[in-house]
C-alpha cells in the first residue's frame, strides 16, 4: 500500500509513499516510548523554551508549509499562510500560560497540606483530518507536548507531505528524538497501535464513524480519548439582525475552505419574516466567489480535497433537491480539472432530506426556514450534532439568553465561530466529547494527581 500526495486542482501526483511495515512501526514507538521518561521530566520552563522555538520554525518556514498545504489539499495560499500562523500562536499561548495551568493546586483539608498535581499520562497518540493538516495537529500537540507528553500522529493519508513537515519542525526546533514521531500508516493499522501498551491516550478528529471505531478499540484497552467529530453549525438570522453584517459573514463562515471545516455554518435558519431578503443577498455573494488556482492570490474558491468528497457532496445535494429543496444557485460540479464544486445554495430544506439531517462537508449552504425564534431553535437543537452555532441579532442580550439554549460546544452571538487557544474548544452529542485548547485542553491528557500530606 502507498500514499499518494495528490493535487486537487488539478488532480496530478505529486508524490508517492509506501506505508510502514511493523517493524518501522515497532522501531518508532519503542523511540517515542524511550523519549516519555526523560521529556515528561525536562524541566517545564526548558519544554516552554522547546515550544517558543517551534513558533519561530513555523514562522520563518510559513511559505513553504503553507504552499505545502495549499497543493496538497487545495486551500487557498492566504489560508495557508494564516493557518501556519495560528499554529506559532498556539504554541507561544501554552509556553506563556504553561507555568500558570500546571501549577500545583493547594485545597485547605484536614491534612497539613493538599494538592493536585498536574502530571502527564505519558504519549499521545493523534488521528488527524485533512482540512486543516497542519492547525489540527498543533491543536493537541502544543498542550500535549508542553505539558510532558510525547506524540505521535497518524496523518490522513491524503496529506503525507503536511506530515512529515511536521516531524520535521519538532526535530529541527531541538526536541529530543522521539518526542513526536509521524506514523506513516494505513487505516488498517491503527487499531494495532491504540492497543499497544506504550500508548496512553489517543485523541481523534474526523468523522463520526471514525470516531466510534476509534472510542470502541481505546475503551477495549482502557486508553482516555477526547473526540472531535462532525458538525452542522446553525447559524440563526433572527429578523433584526444587522443584513449586511450577517449575509457577509455568511459567506465567510459557509465557504472558508470550501466549506470543508467541522465548524463552518451550514445549517443557515432564518427567521420566515426576513428569508427572502436573506436569500437574495446571499445569492449575491456567493455568485461574486470564482474557483481557480489556490495558489493565485485573486481565486475566492478553492477546490475539494478529493473527488470522491466532491462525489459524495453532489450526490448529497441532487437527493435534496429531488425531495424537493429549491437549488438557488450552483448545486452542480465546477466542469473543467479539478475537484471544484461550485459555491451552492440550497433553499427551503426540510427534515428527511441530505441537507438537513446530514453533514455537508462542501461549498453548499443549506437554507432552513423558522417561524419565529422558538421554531429556530427547536431546529437548531434537533440535530445529532453539536459541535458549534452562532445567533445574529441586533439585541445583544436576546442573543445571548438564545446562545445558552442552543446545545453546542461553543454558541458566538454576532460573530463568526473560530477557534482560539484561550477557549475550549470541542462538541457534544455526536460531535464528539472532550476539550482542545485553553486549560481545560491541557489537562485532558494529564494526570490530575492528588497528593495529601499530615
Amino acid at each position: 500500500m502507498t500514499f499518494e500526495s495528490v493535487n486537487p486542482a488539478d488532480g496530478k501526483t505529486l508524490k508517492v509513499f509506501d506505508t510502514w511495515d511493523d517493524a518501522r512501526i515497532e522501531a518508532a514507538l519503542q523511540q517515542v516510548s524511550d523519549a516519555t521518561p526523560q521529556w515528561s521530566q525536562t524541566p517545564l520552563a526548558e519544554r516552554c523554551d522547546a515550544m517558543r522555538r517551534v513558533a519561530a520554525l513555523l514562522r520563518d518556514r510559513s511559505e513553504d508549509l503553507a504552499r505545502t498545504m495549499t497543493l496538497e489539499m487545495g486551500k487557498l495560499i492566504k489560508e495557508s499562510r494564516t493557518e501556519v500562523e495560528k499554529c506559532a500562536w498556539v504554541c507561544d499561548y501554552y509556553a506563556e500560560q504553561a507555568n500558570h495551568f500546571l501549577a500545583d493546586e493547594h485545597i485547605p483539608t484536614d491534612a497539613g497540606d493538599s494538592y493536585v498535581a498536574y502530571q502527564p499520562l505519558g504519549t499521545v497518540l493523534a488521528i488527524m483530518p485533512w482540512n486543516f493538516p497542519i492547525w489540527q495537529v498543533f491543536r493537541f500537540a502544543a498542550p500535549a507536548l508542553t505539558g510532558g507528553n510525547t506524540g505521535v500522529l497518524k496523518h490522513a493519508s491524503n496529506v503525507p507531505q503536511c506530515a512529515l513537515a511536521i516531524e520535521q519542525i519538532f526535530a529541527d526546533a531541538g526536541l529530543p528524538a522521539g518526542v513526536f514521531r509521524t506514523l506513516m500508516i494505513g487505516a488498517g493499522q491503527v487499531e494495532r497501535v491504540i492497543a499497544d501498551s506504550r500508548i496512553h491516550a489517543v485523541t481523534l478528529t474526523g468523522s463520526e464513524p471514525a470516531g466510534r471505531a476509534v472510542a470502541a478499540c481505546a475503551g477495549q484497552n482502557l486508553k482516555k480519548t477526547v473526540l472531535e467529530l462532525g458538525g452542522s453549525d446553525a447559524y440563526i438570522v433572527l429578523e433584526d439582525a444587522d443584513m449586511e453584517l450577517t449575509v457577509n459573514t455568511a459567506v465567510t463562515s459557509r465557504f472558508l475552505n470550501a466549506g470543508q471545516s467541522c465548524i463552518a455554518a451550514k445549517r443557515f435558519i432564518v427567521v420566515d419574516s426576513i428569508a427572502d431578503n436573506f436569500v437574495a443577498r446571499f445569492k449575491a455573494r456567493v455568485e461574486d466567489l470564482r474557483p481557480g488556482d489556490p495558489l493565485d492570490e485573486q481565486t475566492t474558491l478553492a477546490p475539494m480535497a478529493r473527488m470522491d468528497l466532491r462525489d459524495e457532496l453532489h450526490r448529497q445535494v441532487t437527493r435534496s433537491i429531488e425531495q424537493g429543496a429549491d437549488a438557488v444557485t450552483g448545486c452542480e460540479p465546477h466542469k473543467g480539472p479539478g475537484a471544484y464544486y461550485l459555491p451552492s445554495i440550497l433553499d427551503r430544506v426540510e427534515a428527511g432530506m441530505p441537507a438537513y439531517d446530514e453533514e455537508l462537508f462542501g461549498p453548499v449552504a443549506a437554507v432552513i426556514r423558522a417561524i419565529d425564534e422558538d421554531d429556530a431553535l427547536r431546529i437548531a437543537n434537533g440535530s445529532r450534532y453539536g459541535l458549534g452555532g452562532s445567533v445574529w441579532t441586533a439585541d445583544v442580550h436576546r442573543g445571548e439568553v438564545l446562545a445558552r439554549r442552543v446545545q453546542a460546544g461553543a454558541v458566538f452571538v454576532n460573530g463568526l465561530v473560530k477557534s482560539d487557544p484561550r477557549l475550549p474548544f470541542g462538541g457534544i452529542k455526536a460531535s464528539g466529547y472532550g476539550r482542545e485548547l485553553s486549560h481545560h485542553g491541557l489537562y485532558e491528557f494529564l494526570n490530575a494527581k492528588t497528593v495529601w500530606i499530615k
